[in-house]
């Protein structure tokens, strides 16, 4: 599965991998675990136990052996479990078994294990990110006949929404900036007659003066703007979903060392989350108002860049004394967050405040210190909220953890001269005293979560490449889901 950056589409990528069992030719993949492969030997032939024995496959998670079966072979494959899969239990076989059609055979009391999870690994261990490499590879694709009918579509939906975050994070800063943010919006609306609506100029600056004075270094040709997207009945609840989109993250006139600045592309990866998991909710038309929002900039150098020292003024009325400019996705979000506890659309508003805001941000270095880089960062305002998205991420294998909205930390955040101090001096508790700083800008009582994600992955795992990923995107669908009908 290879895509370049587009929007959500209607026959998601991958959609050929994964079809009805009909009952057609396919090659036999037998998941066992190290109990089950004692069994599986027992009634094996002596020729195939001789295979086990050479390959010395003992069943261990994500190893196989290919085995001769009369005149075709087979696949034993080693999970950790064979009646319950894991969202990952297939990748790595997706990603190493030769072109074919497989599937998964009966266990040994004749009962197939439950696969609905593990079909999203299957689709995703054959992504390859090959926009920009002439060698790119032209094998077949390994095709799954699953029994699991009806988990199919929903598979091949979560699919193409991690494809989608993975290739916008993965596209480099020249060819995915702020206008690019903007096609990608305007693609994922059009199937939907979602209504679009961009601010950049003269309105951004008047309107949205944070977000202006983040980009305004970075020139025309990658001008800050506000991306917003309305769909939905406006009798249903309202939800918005933001997205930090910094195209680009040099730090400013703080600048970052060229070692921190290499994954600076990966900075727009909470906009990446939001569009993609926008797409889900319209593709499979959940109950709600959505109000997708991404502000957009490119955090430059520049003789009119914004400095140290400096007092912005909001959307929100909040003035803000900058500590420090390479703490800039905060600014661009208090804008965002401020539009977004505001309702309705400008045209036609329906004036409804909305039942609950998400936002997904690649925001603090402190959050990775403390839970590395595979588990994004919750917090929320209320208890329910954040159990529900914890439960929901823990059923979709995207593990997400909670920490504190600490009231003692807000002191940190004074100025001596302005509303709020936008980066602290002490480095104390960095991730939750970015997401205080947030919630001044959301409206009291309004339910608000906020995942700090690092939207990327540094090293291999079976059916996730190092690259762009989707970090608590898949827990918030999950959630909201639930919340909101579909489960």
């Amino acid at each position: 599965m290879s895509r370049t950056p587009s929007a959500f589409p209607a026959d998601p990528a991958g959609s050929e991998l994964l079809v009805p069992d009909k009952g057609q030719e396919a090659i036999a993949i037998h998941l066992l675990d190290k109990g089950g492969l004692e069994g599986w030997l027992a009634k094996a032939r002596p020729g195939q136990r001789a295979q086990v024995a050479a390959q010395k496959f003992t069943a261990a998670p994500h190893s196989h052996a290919i085995i001769a079966d009369g005149e075709g072979w087979l696949v034993v494959a080693g999970v950790a479990e064979a009646e319950q899969l894991s969202s990952w239990c297939l990748g790595k076989l997706a990603e190493v078994l030769p072109a074919g059609t497989y599937r998964l055979a009966p266990a040994g009391e004749g009962k197939a294990p439950n696969p609905d999870r593990a079909l999203l690994g299957w689709v995703l261990g054959q992504y390859a990110f090959e926009r920009y490499r002439s060698d790119a590879s032209t094998e077949g694709a390994r095709v799954l006949a699953t029994v699991a009918v009806k988990a199919i579509a929903p598979a091949l939906a979560e699919a193409a929404a991690v494809a989608l975050v993975r290739d916008l994070v993965n596209t480099p800063a020249e060819d995915m900036g702020p206008c690019e943010l903007e096609q990608v919006v305007e693609m994922l609306a059009r199937p939907h007659r979602a209504h679009v609506r961009i601010t950049k100029g003269e309105a951004l600056e008047r309107e949205y003066p944070m977000i202006h004075m983040v980009g305004r270094a970075a020139g025309r040709a990658h001008a800050p703007r506000m991306i917003e997207l309305e769909w939905g009945d406006p009798a249903h609840p309202r939800l918005a979903i933001i997205g930090k989109g910094v195209s680009f993250d040099s730090g400013g006139l703080d600048l970052k060392p060229s070692s921190a600045m290499l994954l600076m592309k990966k900075d727009m990866g909470g906009a990446a989350h939001a569009i993609a998991l926008a797409g889900l909710i319209m593709h499979a038309g959940l109950k709600v108002r959505l109000h997708l929002l991404v502000p957009a900039a490119e955090n430059a150098i520049g003789g009119n860049a914004f400095r140290p020292g400096d007092v912005l003024k909001s959307r929100a009325g909040i003035s803000v004394e900058i500590g420090n400019t390479d703490a800039e996705g905060r600014l661009l979000l208090a804008d965002a967050l401020a539009r977004a506890g505001e309702g309705g659309a400008r045209e036609g508003a329906d004036g409804a405040k909305p039942d609950l805001i998400l936002d997904f941000a690649t925001l603090t270095g402190a959050a990775r210190v403390a839970l590395g880089p595979d588990m994004p960062a919750l917090m929320a305002r209320r208890d329910a909220t954040a159990q529900a998205l914890l439960d929901a991420g823990l059923a979709a294998d995207d593990a997400c953890w909670r920490l504190p909205l600490h009231e003692a930390y807000r002191e940190y955040l004074k100025s001596d001269i302005a509303d709020l101090l936008n980066a602290p001096a002490n480095g104390f508790a960095g991730a939750s005293v970015a997401a205080l700083f947030l919630d001044r800008f959301v409206p009291e009582g309004v339910d608000w979560a906020h995942f700090d994600t690092f939207a990327w992955r540094p090293s291999p795992k079976p059916g996730r490449p190092k690259g762009g990923d989707a970090l608590g995107m898949l827990a918030a669908w999950a959630m909201l889901q639930q919340r909101y009908g579909l489960r």
